[in-house]
């Protein structure tokens, strides 16, 4: 039963999969004219407010949001400051950094032996454990538990032994393990909006970077111009890090992409809806549509265009300054939505999704199949099949033919299982009116 309803809708999955994938959703004109305008709305705002962290309109919004979200924080788990001194976000930072204390936050090269060169002002960058993302995450329990500390110097990952004193509350892992994840969130926010010393002295402070931005530690390749002098890569993020391309800023950059996406999506659907009358189910804009996933491509495209081109004229060759009005979420997010057609013209995205509904209804048989185990009497179930093995035992140890058919007759009455002829089976059996009846 299980077998048949499967096979019927991995057929249909099947085939939705391929509609999906294989649209014949075309844009006309108009949709491309719709998008290069979109993306050039958010080139423009990216361009004129966004810019870079020197010079960002948007920054100065962004910095007072997320010092907002960091008083919230401190009160949320704790902080309470003198009347008048609400909106202190040094006072705010300060006691998050006593109460998420690590053991990794290590400052300048004082501190790691003069292993390598670090200041206050890239010690979030070179850190892996103060990364809000899964890399952060990996390294701050890791250091945690080891008393250990993690960072990316001159390309290289280098590992240090940190104060043993150190030790997470909990009386087993899971407890330890919850605390480490809220240890490290916690002094991420302490982070997030600089440190209390800078902010108190009316500093903006060394945030923390973008997501998986501390990578490009890694990147000690290329000699890129920055005034007289020759950098690679790394070199240069570190110092538009200190420069002020952290987390806030990112959020700055994110602004005119998400304003290009969510307007090429709105007109889109506002035009399926009115324009060509579509059910209102089927003017969802999802990736399932041609049409829209070629907008969004032309819409980030110009974006992303107009970007660069405004960090090239703008930076007068000097490769640091290029960088830094470089709209890093934009390009990642252009290139991201590049690599997805591929996939999907080439066919590799089809083949991905038909295995995956495969999974789930294998998944879901299993849980059915799981669900009628459960049901079962486990104690009849054994009772039920000693009787069984028994029989089989005497019926093994019967010498002839009629011994065999005497038991036979024997478990019939036993178990009161109706026989299906009466008196005795061969003189049944030799009346042409005999007939069996089986109930």
């Amino acid at each position: 039963m299980y077998e048949n309803k499967v096979n019927y809708d991995l057929e249909i999955n099947t085939e939705d999969n391929k509609k999906l994938i294989l649209s014949k959703d075309k844009c006309d004109k108009y949709d491309y004219l719709i998008a290069v305008a979109c993306g050039a709305i958010g080139g423009m705002v990216d361009i004129f407010l966004v810019g870079s962290p020197k010079d960002s309109v948007l920054t100065k919004w962004t910095d007072e949001q997320v010092d907002n979200s960091v008083k919230g924080f401190a009160k949320m788990v704790g902080w309470s400051p003198r009347e008048g001194n609400e909106s202190n976000v040094a006072s705010a930072i300060g006691f998050l950094e006593k109460k998420f204390n690590v053991n990794y936050d290590q400052r300048h090269s004082g501190d790691v032996n003069n292993l390598f060169n670090m200041s206050t002002k890239n010690h979030h960058m070179m850190s892996l454990s103060h990364s809000p993302d899964i890399v952060g995450l990996f390294f701050s329990i890791l250091n945690q538990f080891t008393s250990t500390s993690s960072f990316i110097a001159d390309g290289k990952l280098i590992t240090i032994s940190t104060d043993n004193q150190f030790e997470l509350r909990g009386n087993n892992f899971i407890s330890k393990l919850f605390c480490g994840i809220a240890n490290w969130f916690g002094h991420l926010m302490s982070d997030i909006s600089g440190s209390s010393g800078s902010r108190g002295n009316n500093g903006r402070g060394s945030g923390i970077v973008i997501p998986f931005y501390e990578l490009f530690g890694f990147c000690k390749f290329g000699k890129f111009n920055v005034g007289k002098d020759k950098q690679d890569l790394a070199t240069i993020a570190t110092r538009a890090f200190q420069e002020g391309y952290d987390f806030r800023f990112g959020i700055s950059l994110a602004i005119p992409v998400v304003i290009t996406d969510l307007s090429i999506r709105l007109i889109w659907s506002l035009r399926r809806y009115f324009q060509y009358g579509k059910p209102l189910n089927e003017c969802i804009p999802s990736k399932k549509h041609a049409d829209l996933r070629v907008m969004l491509l032309f819409g980030n495209g110009t974006l992303c265009v107009m970007d660069g081109i405004d960090a090239g004229v703008r930076s007068g060759g000097n490769f640091l300054l290029f960088f830094m009005r470089l709209n890093l979420i934009a390009w990642f997010r252009f290139i991201t939505l590049v690599l997805k057609e591929m996939c999907i013209r080439l066919g590799i995205n089809d083949s991905l999704l038909i295995n995956i509904e495969s999974y789930k209804k294998i998944n879901e048989v299993l849980l059915i199949y799981l669900s009628d185990i459960e049901k079962i009497d486990i104690d009849l179930f054994k009772k039920e099949t000693q009787e069984y093995n028994k029989l089989v035992k005497t019926y093994l140890n019967a010498k002839s033919d009629e011994e065999l058919n005497i038991l036979l007759l024997d478990t019939f009455e036993k178990l009161g299982i109706k026989k299906a002829w009466e008196g005795d089976f061969d003189e049944h059996m030799s009346n042409k009116e005999g007939t069996l009846v089986f109930e």
